[in-house]
């Protein structure tokens, strides 16, 4: 009876565990150096990379840096739109990889901060609006970029860039790009 008794908890056991997981989105994560942040984001941040900041520039027909200098030949850049570009991308990436510092800074604090069982409201208030300023900072580094970069194209260079990036016809100017809305 024991024995029977056993076998079916195991049973039972060995059944749900796969529930567990499935219930566990975050399982494995804790082992992150910093809980919020990916070692790929890490590298990203470092990079100067724009980890998504500015989609609502690109995709509403804002062409950034470091796509338009890959794509220079396609877009037919002149000598002068090139350097440009060139030194636009520089100075944002400089920016970028400073302020992108600061933000893994911040998260390192905040996760850091949990380690600590008499974490009190207003400590954790002022870590987080450390984090979120210097992540909105980051973004606003990436969305500039892309204003700048598109006072530096040609109507057509922007349109060619739209097509090429796939985004379709309507994202040409950030007249009709996604969701329909655009600068007006």
């Amino acid at each position: 009876m024991r024995k029977c008794l056993a076998a079916a908890l195991t049973a039972l056991i060995l059944s749900t565990a796969p529930v567990w997981a499935a219930d566990a989105p975050y399982a494995g994560m804790e082992r992150r150096a910093i809980a919020s942040l990916s070692e790929a984001d890490i590298a990203a941040l470092r990079a100067g990379e724009g980890w998504g900041l500015a989609l609502p520039a690109e995709l509403n027909g804002w062409p950034g840096p470091r796509h338009v200098l890959d794509m220079g030949d396609a877009l037919d850049l002149s000598d002068t739109q090139r350097g440009q570009v060139e030194r636009l991308f520089g100075l944002m990436q400089g920016e970028a990889q400073r302020v992108g510092e600061n933000y893994i800074e911040a998260e390192q604090a905040l996760d850091a901060a949990f380690d600590d069982p008499t974490l009190d409201p207003v400590v954790l208030a002022g870590l987080v609006v450390a984090a979120t300023n210097a992540l909105g900072e980051l973004r606003m580094i990436h969305l500039a970029a892309h204003i700048e970069t598109r006072q530096i194209l040609t109507d057509a260079q922007i349109e060619t860039y739209n097509m090429q990036r796939g985004y379709g016809a309507d994202a040409h100017g950030g007249q009709a790009g996604h969701g329909g809305h655009g600068a007006h």
